[in-house]
């Protein structure tokens, strides 16, 4: 990818970060996200704890013998196929590989697997040049829509 450090526009900005997507189960995902909280604050413009989480999908996998699995399932045969709910969660961080290390390893003690699946990737994070106050029809402020429902 090109070095888009010296791009410019009137809208915004673009800054380096790793775009980390980490495959939890549904309901842990404000365990993992309070656990990166309390060492990055997922900052995004005059936002924190910026992150997102996909819809319910699955997970599939087929255990190997001494496998935590086989380990710990009675009567589980290695090879058979397993599928779990889960989400996708993704966070961006600075590309500092002291805060990346940090991050990783406080995710990987506070997820559920002992091999979870965590993908990294360099990206480039938009960061918009924006007024709170700005008459844009567009945004939510001024659409006549206002912010969408709460989940």
């Amino acid at each position: 990818m090109d070095n888009l450090s010296n791009y410019t526009a009137k809208s915004g900005r673009l800054i380096p970060v790793w775009t980390l997507e980490i495959q939890v189960r549904p309901d842990d995902v404000d365990r993992i996200l309070d656990v990166v909280m309390g060492i990055y604050p997922l900052p995004y413009g005059r936002y924190q704890r910026n992150a997102s989480a996909s819809a319910v999908g699955m997970e599939t996998t087929q255990p190997e013998a001494g496998s935590t699995t086989t380990t710990h399932v009675e009567g589980f045969e290695a090879g058979q196929t397993e599928d779990y709910p889960m989400v996708e969660l993704k966070v961006s961080v600075p590309r500092e590989l002291a805060l990346l290390e940090s991050i990783m390893d406080a995710v990987i003690y506070a997820h559920q697997y002992e091999e979870p699946v965590i993908y990294i990737r360099e990206d480039w994070a938009s960061r918009s040049a924006y007024d709170p106050t700005s008459n844009n029809p567009n945004r939510w402020w001024n659409d006549g829509r206002g912010l969408p429902a709460r989940l």
